[in-house]
């Protein structure tokens, strides 16, 4: 297998890879008869796992973590160990469903608005032709509190063995789920995608690319659940977002001239996996 290549932000460690790299890092693992688990840090996730312990104690045992944010990919550069592209839940989820329908391999989803998992997972099948998909489950309100429901899940899963599980719940409760069915399908993969399928479904539209590109999907999300997302973004996310570009620029200074490395070294470093 290759040498996983990371990075580090604020002390969390990030996947150096593509988006063709990380499809191509959990077929292989599909493959080989390796599970895994993905968490996709965005702006508001990569937060919480800096200040939050109990957080960042539930995601140490993430086997791939991708950079959905396009802040990370700028504190990156500013800090000397580029990583080479945003990868975001909500792309992944399309090329790894093509990849999976090629591979014969079969996928479920699990969460996301009532409705919008069965949506999703038609319009899956509609630009994946010949994907097999397991199954859908939109769990209740209060459902991580059902121990009933939780056993038959755990049951009914193990059942129908899924080699991928989708799960979108946000953050961090579907994590808190992921860590309790993984267990039961060790070789399956587990990636949380939060608000994904209602993006895939229609139900919520998804910025324009070019405002993807230019780090402002989060202004289109405020735009469109003002009430909902307002305190995340300003209270939280814009203060966080400084402190983020900022610290990494300070680091970046910090390593550069206290002599410990050269700016080549920190990006050769980065290339060869060594966390900077």
């Amino acid at each position: 297998m290759t040498q996983r290549k990371t990075i580090r932000l604020l002390g969390v460690e990030l996947d150096a890879v593509t988006l063709p790299q990380a499809i191509d890092r959990i077929a292989g693992g599909l493959a080989s008869g390796q599970g895994g688990w993905v968490i996709t840090p965005n702006l508001e996730i990569l937060r919480r796992l800096v200040h939050e312990r109990e957080t960042a104690a539930l995601c140490e045992g993430a086997t791939l973590r991708l950079a959905d944010g396009m802040p990370l990919v700028w504190a990156s550069r500013i800090r000397g160990t580029p990583l080479p592209e945003r990868v975001a839940g909500s792309d992944l989820i399309w090329g790894l469903c093509r990849r999976a329908a090629e591979d014969g391999r079969s996928v479920f989803l699990l969460g996301g608005n009532p409705g919008s998992a069965e949506a999703a997972a038609g319009e899956l099948r509609r630009r994946s032709p010949g994907l097999r998909v397991a199954g859908t489950e939109c769990p209740a309100m209060g459902f991580e509190r059902d121990e009933a429901y939780l056993a038959g899940l755990r049951e009914r899963l193990a059942g129908i063995r899924p080699d991928i599980v989708f799960v979108g719940l946000g953050f961090p409760k579907q994590e808190r789920l992921i860590a309790q069915l993984r267990p039961v399908l060790p070789g399956a993969w587990f990636l949380g995608v939060g608000v994904t399928f209602s993006f895939v479904s229609g139900e919520i539209r998804r910025a324009p690319r070019w405002m993807r590109a230019a780090g402002l999907e989060w202004a289109h999300r405020l735009a469109q659940e003002p009430a909902r997302l307002a305190k995340r973004y300003l209270v939280y996310g814009v203060p966080f977002g400084m402190e983020l570009l900022l610290r990494s620029a300070l680091e970046r200074v910090r390593d550069v001239g206290g002599g410990s490395r050269k700016p080549e070294e920190s990006r050769r470093a980065a290339s060869d996996g060594e966390c900077s």
